[in-house]
């Protein structure tokens, strides 16, 4: 398994003077359990949030994501106080841009700037550097919500604007609002993988590719499908929800469409020396040029471990294409 040091290189987020690297560290994990959304993952040891923040960072990551629906804060205040050991051990790591998100459902507008100084709170008093609407459904309007993401960039609360789960329109409206305050949108964080390309179709990969808006992918890995864990022993999928062998497609149609990229994702590995999810993620951040980056989450050190792998490397441009095709062909 390839941990060595990123290969590939830092880019812009968007049309911002931020520079990330290609993988950032999801952070949903950290959520210690807490609330509807954390209750997904079990509550992890502070030593095991210390190691996993500190493996990513210095293993050539330079920004987080998390989310104040993350356990209610939770996550951001692990983070926090992560970031706050690792300033005390004087490392050069301790200060990588974050990203977090605000929680629109059964909200208005003005919670954007009423909660803001939470979130501040909640990261021990760190800049945010892009903050984002989760998800586009809310009790205001885009206008309204845009206009309060500006008002907090003008007063210094925030650096830059993003979205989550946005459709083409709704993002592509959301960029042109923001630029009557002159300000761009810089990303649009949503589910993007290599069995799960629904914006690739649906005009929103396109859309960003012709605003300069940076994709920002979840559940890259397809909640671990495309390590090919679950072919190569099918008795785990058992021992997961209900909604989590749906989503995944975690069948036995689903698991023989997809065998043949995961076979594809295999001889790869081996080419490279590299493990099948290293060479998804490698695929992510390379196949669209710089438009993608991606947050997978570890919620063990060897997870963090492998993701960082992934940026040691680079696939050729005939092997993308290859995987674009397989990733089309267990799709339809």
């Amino acid at each position: 398994m390839n941990t060595g040091t990123t290969a590939a290189g830092r880019r812009p987020l968007g049309q911002s003077e931020l520079s990330v690297s290609p993988l950032g560290l999801g952070c949903w994990q950290f959520s210690r359990g807490s609330g509807l959304v954390g209750k997904y993952w079990s509550n992890l040891e502070d030593t095991d949030i210390l190691d996993i923040v500190k493996i990513s960072l210095e293993g050539g990551m330079n920004w987080v994501d998390t989310a104040e629906i993350y356990g209610g804060g939770k996550s951001e205040q692990a983070l926090a106080a992560v970031l706050d050991q690792l300033r005390l051990e004087g490392s050069s790591h301790a200060n990588p841009l974050i990203a977090t998100k605000w929680w629109p459902m059964l909200r208005t507008a003005g919670s954007i700037t009423s909660t803001i100084d939470e979130r501040i709170r909640c990261l021990g008093g760190r800049q945010i550097d892009l903050y984002q609407i989760h998800q586009p459904f809310s009790l205001s309007s885009i206008e309204s919500e845009m206009k309060a993401m500006a008002g907090l960039v003008k007063a210094g609360k925030i650096r830059y604007a993003g979205v989550s789960n946005y459709s083409a329109a709704q993002m592509v409206k959301a960029h042109r609002l923001l630029q009557q305050h002159g300000l761009k949108l810089v990303s649009n964080q949503v589910k993007y993988n290599l069995l799960h390309r629904t914006i690739d179709h649906n005009g929103t990969m396109a859309a960003a590719k012709e605003l300069g808006i940076s994709i920002i992918a979840y559940s890259p890995l397809q909640q671990g499908v495309l390590t090919g864990r679950f072919h190569s022993d099918p008795a785990q999928i058992s021992g997961l929800s209900m909604i989590r062998r749906t989503q995944s497609g975690l069948n036995e149609k689903g698991l023989a469409r997809s065998r043949p990229l995961i076979e594809l994702l295999s001889a790869l590995a081996g080419k490279y020396g590299v493990t099948p999810g290293q060479v998804a993620l490698n695929w992510l951040i390379h196949f669209h040029g710089e438009t993608v980056v991606a947050i997978p989450g570890a919620s063990k050190v060897r997870h963090a471990q492998e993701n960082i792998g992934a940026m040691g490397f680079r696939l050729d441009r005939h092997e993308l294409e290859q995987l674009d095709g397989a990733s089309w062909a267990a799709l339809n």
